[in-house]
């Protein structure tokens, strides 16, 4: 008997706080609706040119990288255009390729869908056979290889397919999952 009594306290006791939780939830939202409803016409028109300003603003950045060669994934043809590339752009992805690697091809393939996807960074592709004195000074033994650059410094490498699970198989979302580790595109 005195089992039963002890679990009714508790039932009862619980469904209390439930109550009290309840009770402060509707409380907060009762306060955030008459917050909403004290809004005035002044105080709406404001929060609609600030959000028309953000959008003029996110379109006029889309509009200056576009005209930078974003939202194309493209060959340059030398260490001379690799350096002026980089220095026009925040966030750059290159590959550094050779034709006759068919891992290459398959990077090529997810690397022209991401710089469709991601604006914000520049997706470029170099021949290490007409970039010798880059990939030594890089320090490129592997191919492919991605290097990963902001701010024309390179921060990080993706180096053969080990991070992106070792296998040619990978998704696009791998890919784009490593890329957003070094911040080199705005992954969420």
């Amino acid at each position: 008997m005195e089992g039963n009594g002890s679990i009714d306290m508790f039932s009862e006791v619980l469904e209390n706080q439930f109550l009290q939780a309840a009770k402060l939830v509707e409380s907060h939202l009762d306060s955030e609706i008459q917050k909403l409803d004290q809004i005035g016409e002044d105080e709406l028109e404001l929060l609609k040119e600030k959000r028309l300003a953000a959008l003029r603003k996110a379109q006029q950045q889309k509009q200056e990288w576009l005209s930078k060669g974003h939202g194309e994934y493209r060959e340059i043809a030398s260490e001379r255009d690799f350096f002026q590339e980089v220095k026009e752009s925040e966030k750059v992805v290159c590959h550094f390729y050779r034709d006759t690697t068919f891992r290459c091809k398959i990077l090529d393939r997810h690397l022209a869908i991401l710089a469709k996807k991601h604006l914000e960074t520049k997706f470029l592709k170099l021949n290490v056979e007409k970039a010798p004195f880059l990939c030594e000074r890089l320090r490129i033994k592997v191919i492919p290889t991605l290097a990963l650059l902001r701010d024309g410094k390179t921060q990080d490498y993706v180096v053969g397919f080990t991070d992106l699970g070792n296998t040619d198989d990978f998704t696009t979302d791998t890919l784009e999952w490593r890329l957003g580790c070094s911040d080199v595109i705005n992954y969420r």
